[in-house]
């Protein structure tokens, strides 16, 4: 499962990517080669690094790229840097589901509630903010995973 959601998540990255630099682009030629600004696209490309941002946190959480401080661990025995990181993965876990998914679940239901738009797309802003939850979700997936296969990731 994990390569398939490797995959998906890659994708979706670059494609947002994809996007966000031609908004950014057409910005840039609309403003100073057309002389017109175009309302819009400052939006897009501010809520779409918001995506790729927190979408990436998880990607690279997924690969074991994230940034760490490794000082504790290479003075450890195997078997014990293997319990260490069994319990950083559980905290993470616990961390993602309190304040990414139960937290972002809760600004996202507000945010619908109270009927919040976006200035130039009106947009629902619960939309811009279901990133969180879904990255929590992802980052739950990513590390469940790795205490399922502790000698494959946790070693």
């Amino acid at each position: 499962m994990k390569p398939i959601l490797d995959k998906i998540l890659g994708m979706l990255l670059v494609f947002l990517m994809v996007v966000m630099v031609t908004a950014v682009s057409w910005q840039v030629f609309s403003r100073y080669i057309l002389q017109a600004s175009s309302s819009y696209t400052e939006e897009i490309a501010r809520y779409l690094l918001i995506w790729i941002g927190i979408l990436g946190a998880a990607y690279v959480s997924g690969q074991q790229q994230h940034l760490s401080i490794d000082i504790l661990a290479p003075e450890l025995k195997p078997e014990n840097r293997i319990k260490l990181r069994i319990g950083i993965n559980i905290l993470i876990i616990l961390f993602c589901l309190v304040v990414l998914v139960i937290g972002g679940s809760n600004l996202v239901y507000l945010n619908y509630l109270l009927g919040q738009t976006s200035a130039a797309l009106n947009i629902p802003l619960g939309a811009v903010y279901m990133v969180m939850p879904i990255s929590g979700v992802l980052v739950i997936i990513y590390k469940i995973n790795e205490l399922l296969n502790p000698k494959q990731y946790l070693v």
